[in-house]
């Protein structure tokens, strides 16, 4: 062999050895952009509202902070009630539906019943547990379509509520119930913190108990998750209780953020809820349903549609907003599902 072959095998070689250096960094990379890239377009969003010349003074004043923020509770709240039974591979698109009925049952209550404001709210809550349990019920152990069975539920508990209504709007609600939904404590909305309580709860849950572990088994393989001993119909039935009772919750914090119990209020929250949640199935944990995700999902779209109907643009930007989030979000999460299970093959 020629000193010239020899030199240039060993050039050869030394190419090779930094292109496999330079692989594990550039998947490294790719895995921080895939985790992270809703979070820095999240950013890029911010930053370019509050440069744009017919944005940038009213975007970022405290006041416009605040009023998204609070406005965004009650879809964050349906999102992470919709989040449950996703991550068991299951559809709950009764969420809206549910909150609109404790919203209007809770303003029943303490105007018409005249309950005190805790006893109702319980009850409330209650309420969107047990629609939750007879939802989870028909699809564990007689084996429906949650998507079906859901979607049922959601149209019969509205029209429910429009017979007791008779579409009329609940109005009287106690000042306590407004206080709660309008005033600040530390210069942040009571509701928010409400909003960061329910997160790091269901975040908790999901992360660090039994009851999470198996919900995400379930979610991976129904089959083997029942062969390990998992009982799959009660954590399915107990997912949407769950999602029930979250729920209820947002539908409370719907009624203090108005003022009022309005039986046109629900149905409208369902597809948010659920573009947040697939939206953050895309970031923080790709192609996981997630909690951190899902709260940044509800901030993109809020943040995004915020910001161009400050800039003036039509009453069309949100829906056009949330249905282009779910289409999309939905596409990203199936690539990132089945790309995460066949890595998990290899």
């Amino acid at each position: 062999m020629s000193v010239e072959m020899t030199i240039e095998a060993h050039a050869d070689e030394l190419r090779e050895r930094a292109r496999s250096r330079r692989r594990p960094q550039l998947a490294a990379l790719v895995l921080v952009l895939e985790r992270y890239a809703l979070v820095v377009l999240l950013g890029a969003l911010i930053v370019f509202f509050a440069v744009l010349p017919s944005t940038r003074d009213s975007f970022l004043t405290v006041a416009n902070i605040r009023n998204v923020a609070a406005n965004e509770a009650v879809i964050a709240i349906a999102a992470l009630a919709a989040l449950i039974p996703l991550i068991a591979g299951q559809f709950d698109v009764s969420v809206g539906a549910v909150l609109g009925m404790v919203s209007v049952a809770v303003a029943a209550l303490t105007v018409r019943a005249g309950l005190p404001v805790p006893i109702a709210l319980i009850l409330g809550v209650v309420m969107g547990a047990c629609v939750g349990a007879l939802n989870g019920f028909i699809v564990a152990y007689l084996r429906a379509s949650s998507f079906i069975i859901t979607l049922g539920m959601a149209t019969l508990v509205g029209g429910l509520v429009s017979l007791y209504t008779k579409d009329q709007v609940i109005l009287g609600v106690p000042q306590s119930i407004s206080n709660f939904g309008t005033l600040n404590w530390l210069g942040v909305p009571r509701v928010v913190w409400l909003l960061a309580i329910v997160a790091l709860g269901v975040g908790y849950v999901l992360r660090h108990t039994v009851f999470g572990r198996q919900l995400l088994s379930i979610g991976a393989n129904p089959r083997s998750a029942w062969l390990v001993g998992i009982p799959v119909p009660l954590v399915v039935l107990l997912s949407f209780v769950v999602a029930g009772a979250l729920a209820g919750i947002a539908g409370t914090v719907e009624l203090a953020r108005t003022g009022s119990g309005n039986p046109q209020v629900g149905s409208g929250y369902t597809l948010s809820a659920l573009a947040a949640a697939f939206l953050g199935s895309t970031t923080i944990r790709p192609g996981r349903f997630n909690v951190p995700g899902t709260i940044v999902g509800v901030f993109f779209v809020a943040i995004s549609v915020n910001g161009l109907t400050l800039a003036g643009a039509a009453d069309w930007v949100e829906p056009v907003f949330n249905g282009a989030a779910v289409v999309i979000a939905v596409a990203a999460s199936t690539v990132l599902a089945h790309r995460r299970g066949t890595a998990t093959e290899r």
